[in-house]
């Protein structure tokens, strides 16, 4: 399994947004007001999301189910500005595990969350506090 780079989000990034989530439930809440953060409009029913919102939530989805599903809630999911990009940031409390690409495994099998942050953004790293394991990924501010 590869191993991802070790490094944290630009240090000039502000927080826009924060969601702390505690079980699967909490996901679904977490797509709608991604938008709403992003765009400044709530996203009505049925609706979809611009490009860049859509793979936003999308890897806020895939990072936030991961942690969920094995790390130590709670999943802390952030919404960073910096210079000309959004950095989306999904902690858990995990210290004892460090993220590992899943790239032996078949398709269909899961385990592909971080393979699609770096397919669809312009760059992921993670790294650790002293209480947390953070994934971050970075997406063109439109």
């Amino acid at each position: 399994m590869g191993q991802l780079r070790t490094s944290p989000p630009p240090p000039q990034a502000t927080e826009l947004r924060r969601w702390q989530l505690a079980d699967p439930a909490d996901l679904r809440g977490l797509r709608a007001s991604l938008h709403e953060a992003l765009t400044g409009e709530e996203l009505p029913a049925g609706s979809h999301l611009d490009e860049v919102p859509e793979l936003i939530a999308l890897v806020a989805s895939e990072l936030a189910t991961n942690a969920l599903r094995h790390g130590i809630p709670p999943t802390i999911v952030r919404l960073l500005a910096a210079d000309d990009r959004f950095i989306l940031d999904v902690a858990d409390h995990d210290l004892s595990s460090i993220p590992e690409l899943a790239d032996t495994r078949p398709m269909g099998a899961g385990g592909r969350g971080l393979q699609i942050a770096q397919a669809v953004s312009l760059d992921v790293g993670w790294y650790a506090t002293e209480t947390t394991k953070n994934i971050w990924a970075a997406f063109p501010r439109r």
